[in-house]
């Protein structure tokens, strides 16, 4: 006996929540423009709108239907874009693209990007992680030299 009126809320509920109206579609279709720096890839796995360096030069994708040359372009403060290249994209949604080098004396931090796209100004935030040590200090110990032996 319980059970079954277990079951019986069970499909009161599950109709309750089928009879609930989709929302219309009557207003505007969301903007469909996106802009980011680099690409979700196994090697860099969750660093999109992060500036990687060492991997000289990122990349900043857009995706502006119709985007072509003179109508679309990217800006940012803090990179440098070149070699702009439109169309679609293999394994990114994206219609153009552009090399981004980082601007000489940026400091870490976040930044926008921006694509214009059509006459309007689209933006995401990346940003700029510490520069890693480069070289390592005079006089340390290298693994595999011997210095380390005890």
């Amino acid at each position: 006996m319980r059970k079954s009126a277990i079951f019986a809320v069970a499909a009161a509920i599950g109709m309750a929540g089928t009879a609930v109206p989709a929302v219309a579609a009557d207003g505007p279709a969301p903007d469909p423009v996106t802009v980011q720096l680099n690409q979700d890839t196994a090697v860099l796995h969750g660093q999109v709108n992060v500036y990687q360096r060492g991997s000289d030069p990122n990349m900043a994708l857009a995706y502006c239907p119709g985007a072509k040359a003179g109508t679309a372009t990217f800006s940012s403060p803090a990179l440098k874009f070149s070699d702009y290249a439109y169309g679609e994209m293999i394994g990114v949604k994206a219609t153009m693209s552009a090399q981004a080098r980082l601007v000489p004396g940026t400091q870490p931090g976040s930044y926008p990007l921006t694509v214009t796209c059509d006459g309007k100004q689209y933006n995401a935030t990346f940003t700029v992680p510490a520069a890693q040590v480069s070289r390592v200090p005079q006089g340390a110990a290298k693994a595999g030299d011997g210095s380390l032996a005890g």
